[in-house]
């Protein structure tokens, strides 16, 4: 283990034998750090927080501080860190409220840029690349593979689908369905993620299905509702266009086009 002597270190923080950890870093009480993470100087781990294995986390960088929710009281919430990810300069990850299950999660193989921020309540999957300064709101869940673009803001309760695409600067209001581009003000879904679905292995046979759906889906003028029931009672999709259509779905019967919304916890009356 190599802890400077200018850390600061909780007696009862758990590290693992070979945790690096650089000059003015802290270390909160019940914090749990895992084999091969390295903590560059200037980073604060707090709350009840876990980090996993390999980790690397760059100056500044703040995992585990409270959500910024008015509601919240101090209570004993956290956040969970996967294995294999490099949490940029400035990043900050928000412990969980008492409104879900008071856990903020990040999986592992995750690219997250400078000054991004994933905020309270969080789930994001695994191999997802945040660039410089994405702003994701509070309840948002985030899929495999996804990739967002640096200035994106992404509104509260709001689900990015798997190996979607959102450009840069893109205001996220509404779910992003997997597997597709979407960009601008409004933003919109403009085109299939052809490039990230070939890094992520996905063969061209399935592509090309996944290109036909959208075709029929966004380019024909149809009412989706009518072209989703006559795609989801066909054979021969594949499991990515069936997950496409219950994607578009969930949204459809979501509050404001956010599936999410619908697990929301409302104050009683």
């Amino acid at each position: 283990m190599a802890i400077s002597k200018l850390a600061v270190i909780a007696p009862d923080a758990e590290l693992a034998d070979d945790v690096d950890v650089g000059p003015f870093c802290y270390i909160g009480p019940g914090v749990v750090i895992d084999a091969g993470t390295v903590l560059h100087p200037h980073v604060t781990v707090v709350g009840r927080t876990r980090v996993g294995r390999n980790n690397i986390i760059h100056p500044h960088a703040c995992v585990g501080t409270p959500p910024q929710d008015k509601t919240y009281a101090d209570e004993p919430t956290g956040v969970e860190v996967g294995d294999d990810n490099v949490i940029r300069e400035c990043v900050t990850i928000h412990r969980g409220s008492t409104k879900e299950e008071g856990v903020t999660r990040v999986g592992s193989g995750c690219y997250l840029m400078a000054c991004s921020h994933v905020a309270h309540d969080c789930v994001v999957g695994d191999e997802v690349i945040f660039g410089n300064n994405v702003l994701v709101g509070g309840h948002v869940h985030v899929e495999d593979g996804a990739n967002v673009n640096g200035g994106a803001a992404v509104h509260p309760f709001a689900t990015i689908g798997r190996l979607a695409y959102v450009g840069g600067l893109t205001r996220i209001v509404q779910d992003v369905p997997p597997f597709m581009i979407v960009e601008g003000h409004p933003s919109r879904v403009r085109g299939i993620n052809s490039v990230g679905l070939r890094r992520a292995g996905v063969s061209p046979d399935v592509i090309g299905f996944i290109a036909k759906a959208y075709r029929r889906i966004y380019r024909r003028g149809r009412p989706r509702a009518e072209v989703l029931e006559e795609m989801e009672n066909e054979n021969g999709w594949p499991d990515e266009v069936r997950h496409l259509c219950a994607a578009l779905r969930h949204s459809a019967a979501g509050r404001s086009g956010r599936y999410r919304e619908t697990l929301r916890r409302r104050p009683s009356a």
